[in-house]
């Protein structure tokens, strides 16, 4: 019997969507023990310059519930590889639009460094949390402006 191949798929993993879902069920096709690692709100802040829809001890209850995740890890440290040597997995997944862009070659250039492979899992284009994102500041601005006129006509 073989050694047991770990995976880790890293992400924010907010407003959970079908995407994350696809990226999850694809890495763990992919490997014996699936670690999730859920970006923490401050790490997401100083990469994406916002704070998550979500906090992440809620998207840590989510992920970890889901049966093609072995566990879910709180991810608080920028370096990917200092992640890896707390956890060393052998396999590193990423969505397909990470590929050949210059973040993606750096992490596996990085990671060849110390055997881990990189292996891009398909994006699903139709949706995304930032997409979920914009459709209820859209939502959100509706609202606000039916209020706005509701109170407008009550004070005429």
């Amino acid at each position: 019997m073989g050694r047991r191949l770990i995976g880790y798929a890293p992400g924010a993993y907010d407003l959970f969507h079908v995407g994350h879902l696809n990226l999850l069920r694809r890495a763990r096709a992919r490997c014996d023990y699936l670690i999730a690692g859920v970006v923490s709100d401050d790490q997401l802040e100083r990469v994406r310059g916002r704070r998550p829809v979500v906090p992440l001890a809620e998207r840590l209850e989510i992920v970890s519930h889901l049966d093609v995740v072995d566990e879910a890890y709180a991810e608080t440290l920028a370096d990917k590889l200092e992640t890896w040597a707390a956890l060393r997995f052998d396999v590193f997944f990423k969505g397909s639009d990470w590929q050949g862009t210059p973040k993606g070659l750096e992490l596996e250039r990085r990671f060849a460094e110390v055997g881990v492979d990189v292996v891009y899992v398909p994006y699903t284009l139709h949706t995304s949390s930032t997409k979920l994102r914009r459709a209820l500041a859209v939502l959100g601005g509706e609202a606000t402006a039916r209020v706005d006129a509701a109170v407008e006509r009550a004070g005429s």
